[in-house]
C-alpha cells in the first residue's frame, strides 16, 4: 500500500496547481514535490551554495588559437 494520500495529491494537484487529471498523473513525484514545494530543503541559493557549484562544476576555459577566429574549447 502507498504512504502517499494520492486523493489528496489530487485535489491539490487540480484544484491548487490547475493542473488536469491527465497533466497531474503524467507527473513523477518527484515533479509534484518539487511543484508544491519542499519547506524542509527549498530556499534562495546563498553564497556557499553557489560557490559550492561553481567548485563541482566549473566553467571551462576557451582558447582562441588565432587562425581562423574562432573558438576551440
Amino acid at each position: 500500500m502507498s504512504a502517499l494520500d494520492w486523493p489528496a495529491l489530487l485535489r491539490i494537484g487540480v484544484n491548487g496547481l490547475r493542473l488536469k487529471p491527465d497533466e497531474f498523473w503524467a507527473l513523477t513525484p518527484a515533479e509534484l514535490q518539487l511543484m508544491l514545494g519542499d519547506p524542509g530543503k527549498s530556499g534562495p541559493l546563498l553564497s556557499t551554495g553557489l560557490e559550492a557549484l561553481m567548485a563541482a562544476y566549473p566553467d571551462k576555459e576557451t582558447k582562441d588559437d588565432g587562425d581562423d577566429g574562432r573558438q576551440r574549447i
